[in-house]
């Protein structure tokens, strides 16, 4: 097998999904805050002259927000311009470590993906849907709208909000578990969930010479949190508007209030995950057996693997997400150990079964046969699509 030369790492996209009022910008907003150290470009649609949305995070983001307004994404762009959109957030000089796609909540999740996966673009790679759902108004929300079964059945992560205003949160959350396709579900109030699901949260000390969001606010992350309290106590109607018509998101007045001490335990509450450490190497074909028979529950997986006889010049990185897999092989670090690492991300997921079964795909053997690759090479891109390298 021939060397492959070494490819700047992509960026992962992120789709933002879910109905109006559901609580996608809130969502976002709390990834910005709570990013690690890592940099979010964030690419916000609205429907609607005013782009209460884009407002919302552009202060925050400054250079990496491009917002499209006055349509839905799917409808108003093809994927030949989505890739414009996407270069501006992925020029190496923004040092962007994520992108996240938030949809009007009028978009079709579908068509979203299915654009993202026809990009041309050779520096971002498919990083999942996340449908977002608002408990409290989850049965109103599938009678008006029957299609949110099918947005449901299509996600790779669903986090279900505000679970403080549902009455039967419980029955909620159990009924979206039976909606969806294997994708990890995930309670949540005031949009908190653990950043690790969507991307890696980078040490603010690796990022040199850079500054993230968190490291300009970090200061102001309990004030915050005391703010955010504050606006939920002002009486935002069932869509997100006051009574100056101007959006936002958050409970009724009236509903449960709670200090921001009460939140403490909220991002880690449904976070699972399993770091798998192999001094030997796997066999290609039960890998592969293992990862087409991921469980219910399981989001993300990340990280390398050595394939010992089958290609001993090259480790192979993992990227899954969902149902979306890729591998890249890239050569083996002069003179570093010879590792599988893998971490599993998800939530509900059965961390000692999956390590079991990770066991099992070690291998001995000193020799490769010359089909045992086949299935995980269906899963490397070739490196033709990514055009030719920049000079």
């Amino acid at each position: 097998m021939s060397q492959p030369s070494p490819k700047p790492q992509q960026i992962p996209v992120v789709v933002l999904a879910g109905f109006l009022g559901s609580g996608k910008t809130t969502l976002l907003n709390h990834l910005l805050h709570r990013s690690g150290g890592s940099r979010i470009g964030a690419l916000v649609n609205d429907f609607g002259a005013i782009e209460i949305d884009a407002m919302a995070v552009a202060g925050a983001l400054g250079d990496s927000t491009v917002s499209l307004g006055n349509g839905c994404l799917c409808c108003a762009v093809d994927a030949s311009e989505l890739d414009q959109y996407l270069e501006r957030l992925a020029e190496p000089t923004l040092g962007i470590d994520v992108i996240v796609i938030e949809a009007s909540g009028l978009a079709e999740p579908q068509e979203l993906v299915r654009m993202l996966l026809a990009s041309e673009h050779p520096g971002v790679v498919y990083g999942g849907l996340v449908e977002v759902v608002d408990a409290a108004e989850f049965d109103d929300t599938r009678a008006r709208h029957p299609e949110i079964d099918r947005h449901l059945a299509l996600a790779d992560l669903v986090v279900v909000n505000k679970l403080d205003r549902a009455a039967d949160g419980e029955r909620v959350l159990g009924l979206v578990r039976t909606l969806v396709d294997r994708a990890a579900v995930v309670p949540a109030t005031y949009g908190r969930i653990d950043p690790e699901f969507l991307f890696d949260c980078r040490p603010s000390e690796e990022r040199i010479g850079q500054l993230s969001f968190d490291d300009l606010h970090e200061d102001d992350l309990h004030e915050d949190d005391a703010h955010e309290d504050d606006a939920h106590e002002g009486g935002l109607d069932e869509e997100g508007l006051n009574e100056g018509g101007l959006k936002g998101e958050g409970p009724n007045e009236g509903a449960p209030r709670h200090s921001p001490h009460d939140h403490a335990g909220h991002l880690h509450a449904a976070y699972d995950s399993l770091s798998f450490v192999s001094p030997g190497p796997l066999d290609p074909r039960r890998l592969m057996t293992f990862l087409d028979s991921r469980p219910e529950g399981l989001y993300r997986i990340k990280g390398y693997v050595d394939f010992g006889p089958y290609d001993v010049r090259n480790r192979y990185a993992v990227h899954a997400v969902g149902r979306f897999l890729r591998f890249y092989p890239e050569p083996w670090p002069a003179g570093g150990e010879r590792l599988t690492q893998l971490v599993l991300i998800g939530s509900g997921i059965d961390t000692a079964a999956l390590e079991k079964e990770l066991e099992a795909c070690k291998s001995d053997a000193p020799h490769a046969d010359e089909h045992g690759m086949w299935g995980v090479l269906r899963y490397v891109r070739d490196p033709e699509e990514d055009g030719a390298d920049p000079a």
